[in-house]
């Protein structure tokens, strides 16, 4: 089978290839799927400069929607044929969810409205967000800013905490501040006199800020967390990012893998991530909710906006798009014998 991976770390553009490989075998308490459509996210990138450290070669692909097609050992809740959406076992697999075929550890079903592109839309978006927000804390009456709301966890967060009743406040570009605003966000443009526009949407101080916006795109600022410090009221545990890990060292803001033993940051800001923390943070993630929002967007009641699909042949394209900062929502690889 086709599938795209990498023998050694290094820039995507230089390690990643698309080789021929064996189908993978699932193992117990897996399934393996026949992939119809793979979502790529920055953590795909990610992968492949070294974030988790270990046996190569690595596939990747972290969100997947497709039809069972074998299932391992003690699995009783799907048969094969069934359609589920779900994520690959990225640490250790040879072979992730950019294939023909992908070994799953987390799936669920996708409901009969759903098309696969939306459904692969969803796995890593939604996790992100929903794990965020859980760590943040946000609930009810929350006065919660989202900074970068465009991006697809940003997008997925709005709605996430929208749900949760919370107050949402968001930053965004022109793209999808009309959308935010149809949710119930109240939106505002990036750039200077951000967090002063916020506390005037807000009436005050915000309770507390989520950064998902990549540190290039933040208008002509390099970080944006002072920004998001100053709109909670100075308070920098307020304020989590996802993206600005170097930021986030230098002004006492928390981020994902805050105080994790096993995570350090490298020279050039990026988490390194030791096998131990890797497993760790596996166990932590939040795959179980993702049938509930799969079901919800099949009832229109959420979304994550997809901005393209190409042919797995075509996935330096895809890159190149991603790599820019201008993809403008989810980029979908389709395998080629389903495009």
């Amino acid at each position: 089978m086709k599938t795209l991976r990498f023998q050694y770390f290094g820039e995507p553009a230089d390690v990643l290839n698309l080789e021929e490989t064996a189908i993978p075998v699932p193992g117990p308490g897996q399934i393996r799927v026949t992939v119809h459509a793979c979502g790529l996210t920055p953590a795909d990138w990610a992968l492949c400069r070294g974030l988790f450290p270990g046996s190569l070669p690595r596939g990747i692909g972290l969100e997947v929607a497709g039809t069972v097609d074998a299932v391992g050992d003690g699995v009783t809740d799907v048969v094969p044929g069934d359609r589920v959406l779900g994520v690959p076992d990225y640490v250790g697999m040879p072979v992730a969810g950019a294939s023909e075929f992908s070994v799953l550890s987390y799936w669920s079903a996708i409901p009969a409205s759903l098309g696969y592109v939306a459904a692969a839309s969803l796995p890593m978006a939604v996790e992100t967000a929903y794990r965020s927000l859980d760590q943040l804390q946000v609930v009810a009456g929350t006065k919660l800013l989202v900074h970068g709301a465009g991006t697809t966890v940003g997008f997925a967060a709005v709605q996430i905490a929208l749900l949760r009743g919370a107050q949402v406040f968001a930053t965004a570009g022109a793209t999808y501040a009309d959308q935010l605003r149809a949710f119930g966000a109240q939106v505002t443009n990036y750039g200077e006199g951000m967090a002063e526009r916020i506390k005037t949407l807000a009436g005050s101080s915000v309770d507390l800020a989520l950064d998902t916006a990549p540190v290039n795109v933040s208008s002509s600022v390099f970080s944006s967390l002072p920004d998001l410090i100053q709109a909670v009221g100075n308070d920098p545990r307020r304020v989590l990012t996802i993206v600005d890990f170097a930021g986030a060292a230098r002004l006492g803001t928390r981020t994902s893998f805050d105080a994790d033993e096993g995570i350090s940051i490298d020279d050039t800001g990026k988490p390194v991530v030791d096998a131990a923390a890797a497993e760790r943070l596996a166990r932590e993630l939040r795959h179980t909710v993702l049938g509930e929002f799969a079901r919800l967007a099949a009832d229109g009641r959420f979304m994550i906006p997809v901005a393209r699909t190409f042919p797995l042949k075509e996935w330096r394209a895809a890159l190149e798009i991603s790599l820019s900062g201008k993809a403008r929502g989810k980029l979908i690889l389709i395998p080629d014998r389903m495009s």
